[in-house]
C-alpha cells in the first residue's frame, strides 16, 4: 500500500490521545464467564453449559465488530456511501493448544473475513476503503501481529 492510498488521521497525529478500556468478570469455578462492560454484560461459555459464545468466538465477534465502526469512520471520511455491510467470519484453531500440547498455539491459525457492503460505489473505491480499515483496524492488526493469517474477502453489493 501506498501513502497515496491512506487516508489523513482524523486526530493531531502529534497529540497522544491514549485510552483506557476497563472490563470486570467473574467466574464461578466453570467454563462459564460473566464480564461487565459499561454497565453492559457478556457472557463466554463453553459447550459443556453454552450458555454464551466461547470466548474465541467473541474474539471473532470482536474483529467484526471493530471491522464495522472503522469501515463506518473511513467511509465517513471518504464520502463513501453505503447502506449496510454484512460480515462473517471463520478460524482455525487446533484444540490441542489450550488444552497444553507444547508446540501448538493456543490461538487462531487462520482468520476469513466476507465483507459484503452495499453500495453504488465503484470497486476502486471500495478497494481504497478496504485498505483504509486493515490499516486502521486495532484488532485486526492485534490478530495479525499475533501470526495469524488473516484474510478478508470484500464484495461490493449493488444497490
Amino acid at each position: 500500500m501506498t501513502n497515496g492510498d491512506l487516508l489523513p488521521p482524523s486526530v493531531d497525529p502529534k497529540k497522544r490521545a491514549i485510552g483506557i478500556r476497563r472490563v470486570s468478570a467473574s467466574n464461578e469455578a466453570a467454563p462459564r464467564t460473566v464480564m461487565t462492560v459499561r454497565g453492559h454484560e457478556l457472557v463466554t461459555d463453553e459447550k459443556g453449559t453454552d450458555t454464551g459464545p466461547t470466548p474465541l468466538e467473541m474474539a471473532l465477534a470482536s474483529l467484526m465488530g471493530c471491522e464495522g465502526v472503522i469501515i463506518n469512520r473511513c467511509a465517513e471520511a471518504m464520502g463513501f456511501s453505503y447502506s449496510a455491510v454484512h460480515m462473517e467470519a471463520e478460524g482455525e484453531v487446533d484444540q490441542r493448544g489450550s488444552r497444553g500440547v507444547q508446540g501448538v498455539r493456543p490461538y487462531f491459525n487462520w482468520v476469513r473475513l466476507k465483507i459484503r457492503v452495499s453500495s453504488a460505489e465503484s470497486p476502486e473505491r471500495l478497494a481504497k476503503l478496504a485498505k483504509n480499515v486493515e490499516y486502521r483496524c486495532p484488532v485486526m492488526n492485534l490478530f495479525r501481529e499475533a501470526g495469524v493469517d488473516v484474510e478478508a474477502d470484500w464484495q461490493l453489493v449493488a444497490e
